[in-house]
């Protein structure tokens, strides 16, 4: 396919589910189906995604060498919503050394006698790389929020945990972005909105197919009776922290295919904005380039 129509699904596939401003946001609005009315074989689909990571896969070697940006990719979603296959299909083609994913699990014992964005920060892209944190500091809003016992284990003075600690969080978290983001860290932020029905359709599939068991936890089963909490949760922590410099994308995840390609071309555009480009050299540097030409252009075929 040729690279207009990259274009145009980082334009028409790729506006309506950019939020850039969270006040007035809710989620019932997205349909975890949608499609745009976009109609793909899956041979087609396969290759416009590969168009789109071709062209990833150039402007991160820019990233790269330039070495004056980061990247960061955060993806959140509940379970089976294909944050990992998402991953691994969007960035197959970006070189492993300006890349690192981190995927966060429950806290260790030295992580919870820190503040509650320790860990994370520890896990930020250098200048020059791309880092993805599948799931990440938004956790402490979400399932620290649904089930609020975690809380009791991160050990705050009592004094410091009110009705308000969400709110709190909420604005640590928008203002951390802010810092973030004039230090040269572009961010993207990735709700992956699959509904409740193909959840339940994908856990089957799990359950009925033998080299899927690995993947399947009972207490995933059990958080779908939290399901509302978290919903609501995701929307007002979207309401909170959606910016123009740290958007968030509420992208469809029933269909991996369209999720894919959102993602794809959330992720080049991003990069194409930054203007990247390989870096110059001067005088001196061509002068050296120039002697290393002349003296292997002297050295005898062996």
């Amino acid at each position: 396919m040729p690279r207009k129509e990259i274009d145009e699904l980082t334009g028409r596939y790729l506006a309506p589910f950019r939020i850039a401003k969270g006040k007035g946001f809710k989620l019932k609005k997205f349909d975890p189906s949608d499609t745009c009315g976009l109609e793909l074989e899956k041979g087609q689909a396969r290759e416009l995604l590969q168009r789109g990571t071709e062209r990833l896969a150039e402007q991160q070697d820019k990233l790269f060498a330039q070495d004056r940006w980061s990247v960061l990719l955060i993806f959140q979603a509940m379970d089976a919503a294909g944050k990992d296959s998402t991953i691994k299909h969007v960035m197959s083609g970006v070189n492993p050394q300006g890349c690192q994913v981190v995927s966060f699990k429950q806290p260790s014992s030295e992580e919870l006698d820190h503040d509650f964005m320790w860990r994370y920060a520890r896990w930020l892209p250098e200048r020059g790389r791309i880092g993805i944190f599948n799931r990440s500091y938004y956790e402490e809003v979400l399932v620290v929020r649904v089930h609020r016992e975690i809380l009791n284990q991160q050990k705050l003075p009592s004094r410091l945990v009110s009705d308000a600690i969400w709110d709190e969080r909420l604005a640590d978290i928008a203002q951390f972005e802010d810092y973030l983001t004039r230090q040269g860290t572009k961010i993207l932020k990735f709700f992956l909105n699959v509904s409740h029905k193909e959840q339940k359709k994908r856990f089957m599939e799990r359950l009925d197919e033998p080299e899927k068991h690995w993947k399947f936890s009972a207490s995933d089963v059990r958080e779908r009776e939290f399901w509302s909490d978290y919903m609501r949760a995701f929307e007002e922590a979207i309401q909170a922290t959606a910016s123009k410099h740290a958007p968030w994308f509420v992208v469809p995840a029933d269909n991996k295919w369209f999720t894919r390609l959102v993602v794809a071309a959330a992720v080049v555009e991003a990069l194409e904005n930054l203007d990247l480009a390989y870096p110059k050299i001067d005088a001196a540097k061509k002068k050296e380039l120039d002697g290393a030409r002349e003296a292997l252009s002297r050295e005898r075929s062996s």
